[in-house]
């Protein structure tokens, strides 16, 4: 029991000392508005940085994309839309870059692409779709495509293993 005691004080003032000191940085809710007072986005802010879900806005006020930030940076999983609200594109991103993969949707003609990306660079494969149809197969290395198959069955030949 005596060992504890010394213990305990030692913690106390630790969290004393710390009780002291100035707060630590507190999030809150922002709002910011284009020139005409319209919505133009909305999220959270820790100190003078986004850091949290965020929305931006069109200024007919349809949502224009949303997603995270982490340090004033985007981060995650992040949605894009048009000026009529459907969804155009999707993907990650890793410090305000592109990584993983990215969806484009072409809505007027049915088409899709899939993109891998590693530091906003194509890297990986891209899968284009006609109508839920895979019709083209691309491999890139750091922006430069490195391959194309406009058959499934030819691009398992070529890339045996490789799976998405």
């Amino acid at each position: 029991m005596k060992k504890l005691i010394p213990l305990i004080f030692f913690f106390g003032i630790i969290t004393g000392l710390h009780a002291n000191t100035e707060p630590l940085e507190k999030k809150f809710y922002a709002k910011e508005y284009y020139p005409d007072g319209t919505l133009q986005a909305e999220g959270w802010v820790m100190g003078d940085m986004k850091s949290g879900y965020w929305k931006m806005y069109h200024p007919n006020g349809k949502i224009a994309s949303r997603g995270h930030f982490r340090n004033n940076k985007k981060n995650n999983y992040w949605h894009y839309y048009n000026v009529s609200g459907k969804l155009i594109k999707e993907g990650h991103y890793k410090d305000e870059f592109a990584e993983d993969w990215w969806i484009f949707y072409d809505l007027e003609n049915s088409k899709t692409l899939k993109i891998q990306y590693k530091m906003n660079r194509k890297h990986g494969y891209a899968l284009r779709y006609n109508k839920r149809k895979l019709v083209l197969v691309e491999r890139f290395d750091n922006n430069k495509k490195m391959g194309e198959w406009t058959s499934v069955v030819a691009f398992k030949l070529d890339n045996p293993g490789v799976t998405w």
